[in-house]
C-alpha cells in the first residue's frame, strides 16, 4: 500500500488529513475520534480573549451547492481552551497525531496575548485565524484582507511564542493571496492554511431575504473546492518551500489528490463530515490511498505539485477547433 505518511514542517503525520477547526465538536473526546478516524492532525475551535456566544440561529444552512454559515466563533475563551488542549493533547500523543490550536483576537496585540495563553498547553502548532468572514461587524476588516495586516499578526504572535510552529490561515477573497501569504511568512509564519470559507448571502425569495441571521455567512462545501485549489496554487507558486494546508471542498479521496497537486502538503477535511458523516474521513483516506495504489504511486509525496511541473506530451497535442 502507499505510504500516507506526511512531513509538515519537523512533524511527520500518519496521513495528510488534518481535521478542519470547528468541525467535529470542542470536547477532547471528539477531536480524538476525529485521530482515531484517520487524521494525521485535529485542529482545534477557535479560541479567543474572552468567551464568545457565537451569532443567534439560524447560522447554517446547506444551499444545495454547499453549506453557508455564520456560527460566530463561539468559544469558552483562551484560558479554558488551554485546559481543552492539554487533555486533547494527551489523547492524541499514543496515535502520534499532532494537535493544532487555533485561535482569533480583535487587535494584533491580543493575538499574541490569546497565543501566549494556549501556549501552556503546548500544542504541536498553533493556527492563527485572521480570516473569518463572518464576524466583520464584530471585527471589521479581516486581518487577512492586507498583507501588512496578516504580517502583523504574524510578528506579533511569533514575539509572543517563538518556540511552537505558527501557521497563519488565510481568506480566499482577496487579489493575491501569494503575496499575502508571502508577507506573513516573511514576518514569521512557520505554514500556511488556505483557506477559510467563502462569503456569500442565500436569500428566501418568499420572504425576499438573507436566510442566515446574520444575514452573510461563508461558504464551504464542494462549491469551495476550486476556489480553494487556486489559492493553494498561487500560493505554492509564491512560497515553493513552505507547507501548505489546502483546505476547502474536500470530500472525496480524489479531491484530496488534486489539492495535494495543486501544491497542499496536508490536506483539511470539515464539511464532508456533513455530507458523508462521521466515517467521511476514514472514507477519504482509503479513497486516497487506493487512488495511489491504482495509479502506481508509492506515497503521498510522488503526487504534491504535480500541478506546477511542465506537462509531458509524448505527441503534439492537436490544437481545439477554432468555432467558425
Amino acid at each position: 500500500m502507499p505510504d500516507l505518511q506526511t512531513l509538515f514542517l519537523n512533524t511527520t503525520f500518519p496521513t495528510p488529513l488534518v481535521l478542519a477547526s470547528g468541525i467535529w465538536g470542542t470536547t477532547a473526546s471528539l477531536l480524538v475520534r476525529a485521530a482515531d478516524a484517520g487524521c494525521g492532525a485535529v485542529t482545534s475551535k477557535s479560541a479567543g480573549p474572552e468567551p464568545r456566544g457565537g451569532h443567534v440561529n439560524p447560522t447554517c444552512l446547506d444551499w444545495g451547492g454547499g453549506l453557508i454559515n455564520a456560527i460566530g466563533l463561539p468559544n469558552p475563551g483562551a484560558k479554558h481552551e488551554a485546559e481543552i488542549l492539554r487533555e486533547t493533547k494527551a489523547g492524541l500523543a499514543p496515535a502520534g497525531v499532532a494537535l493544532i490550536a487555533s485561535f482569533f483576537a480583535d487587535t494584533v496585540e491580543n493575538f499574541g496575548h490569546v497565543a501566549a495563553t494556549l501556549a501552556q498547553a503546548r500544542p504541536d502548532f498553533l493556527e492563527a485565524n485572521i480570516s473569518c468572514p463572518n464576524v466583520h461587524s464584530d471585527f471589521g476588516e479581516p486581518f487577512a484582507a492586507r498583507a501588512a495586516s496578516a504580517a502583523a499578526v504574524a510578528e506579533s504572535v511569533k514575539q509572543a511564542v517563538p518556540d511552537i510552529p505558527l501557521i497563519v490561515k488565510l481568506a480566499p477573497n482577496v487579489p493575491d493571496i501569494g503575496r499575502i501569504a508571502a508577507a506573513a511568512v516573511e514576518a514569521g509564519a512557520d505554514a500556511i492554511c488556505a483557506v477559510n470559507t467563502m462569503p456569500g448571502i442565500v436569500i428566501d425569495i418568499e420572504s425576499g431575504q438573507p436566510i442566515l441571521q446574520n444575514r452573510s455567512g461563508g461558504i464551504s462545501g464542494p462549491a469551495l473546492l476550486p476556489i480553494a485549489l487556486r489559492c493553494v496554487y498561487e500560493i505554492r507558486q509564491a512560497l515553493p518551500r513552505t507547507p501548505i494546508i489546502g483546505t476547502g471542498g474536500v470530500t472525496r479521496g480524489e479531491d484530496a489528490v488534486a489539492m495535494l497537486m495543486a501544491g497542499a502538503t496536508a490536506v483539511g477535511v470539515g464539511s464532508a463530515i456533513y455530507y458523508r458523516g462521521p466515517a467521511a474521513i476514514t472514507l477519504i483516506r482509503n479513497e486516497l490511498a487506493d487512488w495511489l495504489n491504482q495509479h502506481g504511486f508509492e506515497s503521498v509525496e510522488s503526487v504534491q505539485n504535480m500541478a506546477h511541473r511542465q506537462p509531458v506530451f509524448l505527441t503534439s497535442p492537436t490544437p481545439a477547433p477554432v468555432p467558425s
